[in-house]
């Protein structure tokens, strides 16, 4: 359990950080195509750093692609919450911060399929 929960602060820190170092290097395609692209990145990410820290970790189990492809789904749901939500006049609370959606989608989408 200890594993699973330095986990996912190793892929909160390691979404949170590289993801900006990434997408600095695509151009911008437009609005929902730029959420799409940070969405894949961050699941990239979030999979990576789980693949590296299960080498490492004890008791944390490697991922297979399976899991890759349902923390694409978790970051592409939130993603979607933070474009979509305010259009139907649901306001996201202003408080939490509209970057952490994808990411705390793909964590959940990784934890889902470990």
């Amino acid at each position: 359990m200890l594993g699973y929960l330095v986990l996912i602060v190793l892929q909160i820190i390691a979404g949170w950080f590289g993801k900006d170092m990434i997408t600095a290097k695509i151009p911008n395609l437009g609005r929902l195509v730029d959420a799409a692209v940070e969405a894949a990145v961050v699941a990239v990410i979030v999979w990576v750093v789980g693949l590296l820290a299960s080498f490492i970790l004890k008791d944390v189990r490697t991922p297979r692609s399976s899991t890759l492809v349902s923390a694409l789904v978790g970051a592409l749901i939130g993603a979607a919450i933070v474009i979509f939500l305010p259009q139907f006049g649901i306001s996201l609370p202003s408080g939490i911060n509209k970057e952490f959606f994808p990411l705390g989608g793909a964590i959940l989408g990784y934890l889902v399929r470990r």
